[in-house]
């Protein structure tokens, strides 16, 4: 009986949608978490009557045929790279981007990797870097004698030193976009790199036509609405335990025609 089948493709993937959706749930509080979203596509048919066969030597034709699906398949769990909203913080190195691009990060291997996480520090030497001491790039050095530091919308980075000097520019932070950022690969950490479906790299600075600007003192908080992934987390759940029907009524079929005499 096919029933039996089809009804555990779709268990297997209400299971991957609530997998999905618990890993939205728990990065709700995780600075720039782009949710994601399951897509699923209905597999291949049994034509057991083709539309349009001809049933008789005058040409009359079957309007609807015969054909019986056979189950889902998740096809995809793509980003959402909608603006998650901004709050502020008590920090001169935090920054948030509103609108499109993400921070370029050097990793220890020389890659580079995206992120739309923006709580930065400094580390010994004074260069600005992630939590995890990656830096960002184009490398971004701050003084040890600053006082204070100030990145405007476009990047632009200043710092005002203890000796009173007019600020002196330090650099500029550098914005990447991509045509397809959904194509990106997530590599945890808050981190993305390119892939041959996100497409090359585009680089400019914040302000630029296609890039978003930059907020200093603030950061982006994830995408993720409570109300929505609670309600989606219900459907699935209805969807599974319907699914689970199938497959007991399946075999309480079964078992009728096997008790037969």
């Amino acid at each position: 009986m096919k029933a039996l089948n089809i009804a555990a493709t779709g268990m297997k993937a209400q299971e991957l949608n609530v997998e999905v959706i618990s890993n939205n749930i728990a990065n709700m509080r995780t600075t720039g978490f782009k949710r994601q979203r399951p897509d699923f596509q209905d597999l291949l048919y049994q034509d057991l009557r083709r539309p349009g066969t001809t049933t008789s030597a005058t040409g009359t034709q079957v309007p609807a045929g015969l054909e019986i699906g056979l189950g889902v398949r998740t096809a995809a769990t793509p980003r959402v790279m909608s603006q998650g909203d901004v709050v502020g913080t008590e920090s001169q190195l935090d920054l948030a981007i509103r609108g499109d691009g993400f921070f370029r990060i050097q990793l220890p291997d020389g890659r580079t990797a995206y992120t739309r996480d923006g709580s930065f520090e400094r580390d010994a030497n004074g260069t600005l870097v992630t939590v995890d001491g990656y830096q960002v790039q184009p490398g971004i050095v701050i003084p040890e004698n600053t006082i204070s530091l100030t990145i405007n919308s476009e990047g632009t980075v200043q710092a005002t030193l203890q000796n009173g000097q007019d600020a002196v520019e330090l650099g500029q932070i550098d914005l990447a976009r991509f045509v397809n950022p959904v194509g990106l690969e997530g590599l945890g950490d808050n981190l993305y790199v390119a892939t041959a479906a996100s497409g090359d790299e585009q680089v400019g600075n914040a302000g630029q036509e296609g890039f978003g600007t930059l907020l200093q003192g603030y950061l982006e908080q994830a995408n993720v609405n409570a109300v929505a992934e609670m309600s989606d987390l219900i459907a699935a759940q209805r969807a599974y335990e319907m699914n689970a029907r199938v497959v007991s009524a399946a075999d309480e079929m079964l078992s009728a025609t096997s008790n037969l005499r």
